[in-house]
């Protein structure tokens, strides 16, 4: 019989056609899986093909980048003092890292010398600082 003629024409593309009952061949399961399962058992040598760079990571990029969550600029010293700051023998004292700052940035104009306590800084931060008569009292340098 010609195949045109089957009755299995007519059926096509009916959900009981092919595949058995309602939704097989379907899921996730027919896949080998959600995702990237598999990747060293039944879909490696996909892996291989595709990704080769699956594995592994890039010597160039640092696994922990210092990322400052918390900074200051050198133009909000002034209403920092009044925040945080201490006055002892004229001079006058900002500790940023019990405030939760890490780091100090050198941005804006400075008018009062700060002796300032923090964990990182900038070179214009200090030199900024230097130049009205302030320091940056830091334990990393």
């Amino acid at each position: 019989m010609a195949t045109r003629l089957r009755k299995t024409r007519r059926l096509r593309g009916g959900r009981h056609m092919g595949w058995g009952q309602v939704a097989q061949h379907r899921a996730s399961g027919h896949k080998g899986g959600l995702g990237v399962t598999g990747m060293m058992k039944h879909h490696y040598s996909s892996m291989l093909k595709f990704e080769p760079d699956h594995y592994g990571h890039n010597s160039l990029t640092p696994p922990h980048p210092n990322i400052t969550k918390k900074w200051a600029s050198v133009r909000d010293l002034d209403d920092l003092f009044s925040k945080f700051g201490k006055e002892e023998g004229g001079k006058k004292f900002i500790d940023l890292e019990s405030a939760g700052y890490e780091k100090l940035l050198g941005g804006g104009k400075l008018t009062n010398a700060y002796f300032i306590k923090v964990k990182r800084f900038t070179t214009s931060a200090e030199e900024k600082l230097k130049a009205v008569g302030g320091e940056v009292l830091s334990d990393n340098g």
